[in-house]
């Protein structure tokens, strides 16, 4: 009996190979447009200078009625973190919060 081998199907040259294989990677397009639009939003890291902490916005006597109630804007923009540790003291004073 003869085996009878296909020439056509068998690849000898190497470099096809990596044709091939190169074919077959997955490149994530989505993945690398998000990286750079993360990357234009956060900026770059080496040009930052660190930040010395800033002088609270919000007095240490404010109180709840002061900052909350009246319609108007705020003089200064307030960190996030200054407002939540001013909401958690009036709550926890008020019992609000455990």
């Amino acid at each position: 009996m003869e085996a009878n081998h296909d020439s056509a199907n068998v690849s000898s040259n190497p470099s096809n190979d990596k044709e091939e294989s190169s074919e077959k990677i997955f490149v994530n397009h989505a993945e690398i447009a998000w990286q750079e639009m993360r990357k234009n939003w956060i900026g770059d890291p080496s040009k930052r200078t660190s930040e010395l902490p800033m002088e609270p916005v919000i007095s240490f006597n404010a109180t709840y009625e002061d900052l909350l109630l009246p319609n108007t804007p705020f003089p200064k923009p307030i960190p996030l973190a200054e407002m939540v540790d001013f909401l958690v003291d009036y709550w926890h004073g008020d019992g609000l919060f455990d």
